[in-house]
């Protein structure tokens, strides 16, 4: 059933409950890729699906391998990721009776998934996968995990019932706001867009351009946002929210009209520094209906795909309806949002390691990221080109997802460069995956801010608890480079700016899994931030704004 669906990679991690599917995975033509740890069988199978949009399939046993993989498939489902999540499971016959490696995930699941199934009678099985991958790809994508007894997966069935099919009910759609939305935009005078994740699941990218030139609307985006337009789009304020650009903030509090495509006002961008005064209003479009309301201002929703809403949208306004002075203030607003760095200092500050990174993003290269520091250092600073070319854990913020997406973009697009940004504190989490990178050929690049801390929570620390540092500073660390030689990896050692460029190039120009271990300053903080009291102002840091 996999295969008629034309699944060409799956990743997991098998286990006694399994071993029937394991058996028939010997003569499939799926690529199976064994992770290291079920955790990451999730990522990788997130990262595979943001590379390419298709849904991502993983694979676990009962027990603790179904709860090792409930991280992964959070994290799937905070940021809207399509997913089908397989778990094994005790006998059906036998379940509550606290079997070995027996635990509830179908209820355990329940609320990290868009949808559940648990197969206790082979029959059904046909329904349960048939549906689950419609539902995973549907309206606001996500994961979907189907439970599956081993005493149902050892039966017999009729292979001509794998071949039936079952429908879903498609999301219901209401686009009669559309002529009250060209209304708004015609009578504003300083009209933004703000583009998010569900944008960039539906292809939208070139109507968020379009609409942007038509109406002279500068665009932000929360991160899970970036590469909509590109980076170097003069109308792309860049990344808005808590570690946010000025520039994108001055233009989204300075709006009298919001148009939001695919994105859910989350607290980390929407908040009292950054929302506009109270007479802006709201056009918002989304294909789940339960996000409308969240900006609590006078709203017009769209409930359609965003790349669907945004043609009929453009098609109704019927030509440009320019805004020519605050096209030109926001314009101006990005061209001032700089910052002094001197890129030769000892240690290594990281906005040098992101500079120089950005020389090997070309169109066909993709990076992942870790979270915390390292994140925010790749949001500001690299220069992103296009959808589905940064992915990161954006709503759940999961620490370890930066080498196994890594791994499973490169599964998927094996034809693209890919490299991941991550810290020291993360890549601890997930660091025997490189046995699965060396093992699989699946060879990407480890670029590793090393810190010897860890940064954000020590960030917090410093600036919030009066220097307070507790439990954030790495000790004893280890050799990087010798871990990525044991498990038959490179490692290189940067310790001076100078060196950065060319340990990169070598890293990208050997094909084989790297680490390039990169010694950077503790005390370099990401700024601008947006202190938890607004009355505290911005934190600016080095930003000329």
């Amino acid at each position: 059933m996999l295969e008629d669906r034309d699944v060409e990679t799956m990743f997991g991690y098998p286990g006694g409950a399994v071993i029937p599917i394991y058996d028939e995975i010997r003569e499939s033509s799926i690529r199976h890729v064994l992770v290291r740890h079920e955790q990451c069988a999730a990522h990788a199978a997130d990262g595979f699906a943001r590379a390419t949009g298709k849904t991502g399939v993983c694979l676990s046993t009962s027990g603790p391998g179904a709860t090792n993989m409930v991280t992964g498939i959070a994290t799937a489902y905070a940021d809207s990721i399509p997913m089908l999540a397989l778990t094994g499971q005790v006998g059906s016959k036998v379940l509550g009776s606290e079997a070995f490696q027996e635990v509830d995930a179908y209820s355990l699941m329940m609320s990290v998934t868009k949808h559940n199934f648990r197969v206790t009678d082979i029959k059904r099985l046909p329904h349960a996968i048939d549906e689950a991958w419609q539902i995973a790809a549907s309206g606001r994508p996500g994961p979907v995990h189907v439970d599956l007894p081993v005493d149902q997966i050892n039966a017999q069935i009729d292979e001509a019932m794998t071949e039936e099919h079952f429908g879903i009910k498609e999301p219901l759609e209401d686009v009669s706001g559309i002529p009250e939305a060209v209304r708004l935009i015609k009578e504003c005078h300083k009209p933004i867009i703000f583009a998010g994740g569900g944008a960039v699941g539906s292809g939208a990218s070139d109507g968020v351009k379009l609409l942007s030139q038509m109406i002279g609307a500068p665009i932000v985006t929360p991160l899970m946002g970036i590469g909509i337009v590109p980076s170097a789009d003069p109308l792309n304020m860049g990344a808005l929210g808590m570690h946010g650009r000025m520039c994108a903030m001055e233009a989204f509090r300075n709006s009298d009209l919001i148009i939001a495509v695919g994105t859910k006002f989350s607290d980390r961008t929407y908040s009292a520094y950054t929302a506009p005064d109270k007479k802006c209003k709201v056009i918002q479009i989304d294909i789940d209906s339960t996000q409308f309301g969240k900006s609590n201002r006078p709203s017009v929703d769209i409930a359609c795909d965003a790349k669907k809403a945004l043609g009929l949208l453009i098609d109704a306004l019927g030509g440009n309806v320019k805004h020519d002075p605050w096209t030109r203030q926001a314009r101006e607003w990005k061209k001032k949002c700089t910052c002094n760095y001197d890129f030769y200092t000892s240690p290594i500050v990281p906005q040098k390691v992101m500079k120089e990174l950005n020389s090997f993003l070309d169109e066909d290269t993709i990076v992942t990221t870790d979270v915390g520091q390292n994140q925010m250092w790749a949001m500001h600073y690299l220069d992103i080109k296009r959808p589905r070319q940064l992915l990161s854990s954006g709503s759940f913020g999961t620490m370890g997802f930066g080498l196994p997406s890594a791994i499973g973009a490169k599964a998927a697009r094996p034809d693209c460069r890919v490299a991941t940004v991550v810290g020291d504190g993360g890549l601890q989490m997930v660091i025997q995956e490189l046995a699965t990178s060396v093992a699989e050929k699946l060879p990407v690049v480890v670029v590793l801010l090393n810190n010897g801390w860890l940064g954000m929570v020590r960030q917090w620390q410093k600036l919030f608890w009066d220097h307070r540092f507790s439990e954030t500073e790495l000790d004893d660390d280890p050799d990087f480079c010798m871990i990525a030689k044991a498990y038959k990896a490179k490692g290189i050692r940067v310790e001076r700016a100078g060196e950065v460029h060319d340990a990169l190039k070598e890293a990208f120009d050997s094909g084989e899994t790297c680490i390039v271990d990169i010694k950077c300053d503790p005390e370099e903080d990401v700024l601008p931030m947006l202190p938890p009291n607004p009355d505290l102002g911005p934190i600016k840091g080095r930003c000329k704004f």
